[in-house]
């Protein structure tokens, strides 16, 4: 990782220092707070550059510059409304959906410009792939929710290939032991623990290169939670993953590097157990020990 930092880095306050800081932060003076930290990767997957995200007049995210390493793990955590999910949803285009959504900046998947209007959003998503806050099996059986990518992508021409894709892609998400006896069930069937890692098995059945996790484990119980993060640890071995996440703790454990935003502008980003030990930003010093967010 280099040495990063995007403008001049802010010093750590004392805790009377940051509470009093906390208590005027207000998006009239967003403008005093500058990203610091290590934004960018020696070996960067994804790169954006000069990020502006607006909602019709209204500005959700500010210039913001973000590596994301090969096979890293980048956590993504702020208050409600911080523009972290936005920021995620522009890595592979997803705010293509919302017409009063704007994005500029540069976003580039290792040489590739993914903005770039040759680039279709189709193959796109397959090297970009999404599992979203709740788990959106399709109304198909477990053996064709993972094999629907496969199939609309043309990656296997004999029914033995598809088998091989669905086996594969079920043993990576953890799932196949629990599954492969009733294949020809509906994936709504499943546990919801049961449908989020069918729906990462969905994900990565297309080879992905990037995995983007918005919120994954919001929806379930402690005990899916916890297989959902040795899942994303095992993954992160062949996959680059960002995750948004609510939960500090689960960042905590899953993540390499740990981004912080705050009314949509990126504040921090260092190594996660700098982030949560000893932060370089008064505001990201502030939300982890609870004083506001």
């Amino acid at each position: 990782m280099n040495d990063s930092v995007i403008k001049e880095p802010a010093t750590p306050l004392s805790a009377e220092k940051s509470k009093a800081k906390t208590n005027v932060i207000t998006e009239e003076n967003n403008d005093a707070y500058t990203t610091v930290g290590q934004a960018f990767s020696e070996k960067a997957k994804m790169s954006m550059r000069d990020v502006d995200v607006f909602y019709g007049e209204k500005q959700a995210i500010y210039d913001v510059n973000l590596d994301i390493g090969t096979n890293e793990v980048v956590a993504m955590i702020g208050p409600s409304g911080c523009g972290k999910s936005t920021f995620l949803r522009c890595l592979n285009r997803m705010n293509d959906t919302i017409d009063t959504c704007k994005v500029t900046g540069k976003f580039l998947l290792e040489d590739q410009d993914i903005n770039d209007k040759k680039m279709d959003v189709v193959p796109l998503r397959a090297r970009v792939g999404m599992v979203f806050q709740k788990p959106n099996p399709f109304p198909k059986s477990i053996y064709d929710n993972v094999a629907y990518g496969a199939r609309i992508h043309g990656l296997a021409d004999r029914k033995s290939d598809l088998d091989d894709i669905v086996e594969t892609s079920l043993q990576k998400a953890g799932l196949w032991n629990e599954v492969k006896d009733r294949l020809q069930q509906p994936g709504t069937s499943l546990s919801g623990g049961q449908q989020q890692r069918l729906c990462i098995a969905r994900t990565i059945a297309v080879s992905p290169e990037v995995i983007l996790m918005d919120e994954p484990c919001s929806a379930l119980d402690p005990i899916a939670t916890a297989r959902i993060e040795e899942l994303i640890d095992e993954l992160s071995q062949n996959y680059t993953i960002a995750i948004v996440t609510h939960s500090m703790q689960q960042a905590a454990r899953v993540s390499h590097r740990t981004a912080y935003f705050h009314l949509g502008k990126l504040i921090e980003v260092n190594e996660t157990e700098k982030v949560f030990t000893n932060p370089d930003h008064d505001l990201t010093e502030a939300y982890i020990t609870g004083r506001f967010g």
